[in-house]
């Protein structure tokens, strides 16, 4: 068990009590973590598949629409077991991708060919380079959150894209499930955003935000983890009838949406 504290000035929520980060990897090991083993054993394991497939496309639209470019520089962090990264490579970008997880770069390695850096590799990579970086579902994870968005400042170019995809725990289906929400994910998850804070952050360092998409799809997977949680019988098709509801809260008002992509520029001028 783990309690979240909300700061009582900025509303920023973060989990209280989360393992050094020598300890948490015991955490990523589990085999049903399906970001890094890529398992699909289960029907929950398979709709995530067949999700990933169809959003992989609606990612790559997504950043060659806001760059503004079809062939460019790119940089993934925390790619995972690398479908993205690959789908880019695939559409001509030159892409470098960073993974924490030695069995997560394996995979990428294996099934696509991708050169994955280790997560330390950050402060080597040239600065300027990158039209676009991408943390999709990553940003929560991060331990030293401060200095990662200094540096993805630095290592973008001056007309840069940052995209940033997490979850949103003011979302219909957070409200819904409360502590059982599978999107707080603790202790994986330290960080708990919302559109409000997400944004600050940005600015703080540097950022204007530019758009802001909901991911509906994610709040029918949500829901179906979150009864499972709640060891109810039949998770999957409570699951599914749940998220209906919040999927239709996401078109109505996308700050709602289980998940949101939000894409920064780089202020003109640099830091203040």
């Amino acid at each position: 068990m783990f309690k979240l504290c909300r700061c009582a000035r900025c509303g920023f929520l973060m989990t209280q009590d989360a393992p050094a980060e020598e300890e948490i990897a015991r955490y990523y090991e589990a085999p049903d973590y399906i970001s890094h083993t890529d398992t699909r054993k289960g029907m929950m394991n398979r709709v995530y598949h067949w999700a990933r497939s169809y959003m992989l496309r609606r990612k790559a639209q997504l950043v060659e629409r806001e760059s503004h470019a079809t062939k460019a520089r790119l940089l993934d962090i925390g790619t995972g077991t690398g479908y993205f990264a690959a789908e880019m490579v695939g559409r001509g970008w030159q892409v470098d991708a960073v993974e924490k997880s030695a069995l997560a770069r394996q995979f990428a390695e294996e099934h696509f060919g991708l050169k994955v850096l280790p997560d330390h590799s950050l402060d080597a990579l040239p600065e300027g380079a990158y039209r676009v970086v991408t943390l999709w579902h990553v940003m929560e994870h991060l331990y030293d959150l401060e200095a990662t968005w200094k540096r993805i400042h630095q290592l973008l170019e001056e007309r840069g894209v940052l995209i940033v995809a997490v979850p949103n725990c003011t979302s219909w289906d957070a409200r819904k499930y409360g502590a059982y929400w599978a999107a707080y994910d603790v202790p994986r998850h330290l960080w708990h955003f919302t559109p409000n804070t997400i944004q600050q952050m940005g600015e703080k360092h540097g950022f204007i935000l530019a758009e802001r998409f909901p991911m509906p799809l994610d709040a029918f997977y949500v829901s179906m983890l979150s009864e499972k949680h709640m060891h109810h019988k039949g998770a999957f098709l409570r699951g599914l009838l749940a998220g209906i509801p919040a999927w239709w809260a996401s078109l109505v008002r996308k700050e709602r949406s289980s998940s949101m992509i939000y894409v920064f520029r780089k202020k003109r001028g640099g830091l203040q």
